[in-house]
């Protein structure tokens, strides 16, 4: 197979990428864009590690082939806060609530509250663990992530 030349759109800027056909979104941004925010965790969508806005929905980066996303906007979690400076209201919630422990799933996990908290500004508590559902985290219990949630969508 060939290699082929793809333009991304991340977090406002543009690339172009000459990559395998075969190679996952997360691996191109990973890889060849260095935006290690994305993890990959599973590599088959069942932990939500990878998760990115891509044209404003979330999807599993790792299941998305890089070339699939040609000419499309994504957002990872370097996007979400720009300037680097301040914190996306989500990303300040997880932080002053203790909402991370290991850090593996949180990218992933602020990437799904951002897109619920964009959707639904003031859910209540089934409403974020459904939001949440497609991201899995084995070491806090998902307390504290949920009451960062409820509390980004409160000062939101």
């Amino acid at each position: 197979m060939t290699r082929e030349t793809i333009e991304l759109r991340v977090n406002g800027d543009r690339y172009q990428v000459t990559t395998d056909p075969w190679r996952s979104l997360a691996e191109v941004l990973r890889e060849d864009l260095g935006l290690i925010g994305t993890k990959i965790g599973c590599n088959h969508g069942d932990c939500g590690a990878c998760t990115v806005h891509l044209d404003g929905r979330t999807v599993c980066s790792c299941l998305l082939m890089a070339v699939e996303a040609d000419g499309r906007e994504i957002t990872t979690i370097e996007g979400l806060a720009p300037s680097g400076e301040v914190l996306h209201p989500v990303q300040d919630a997880f932080a002053e609530r203790g909402a991370v422990q290991c850090g593996y799933c949180t990218p992933g996990m602020i990437m799904s509250a951002a897109y619920l908290l964009e959707h639904t500004p003031e859910p209540d508590e089934g409403e974020i663990r459904r939001g949440l559902s497609g991201n899995l985290c084995r070491c806090t219990g998902y307390t504290k992530i949920v009451d960062a949630v409820r509390a980004a969508a409160e000062e939101g």
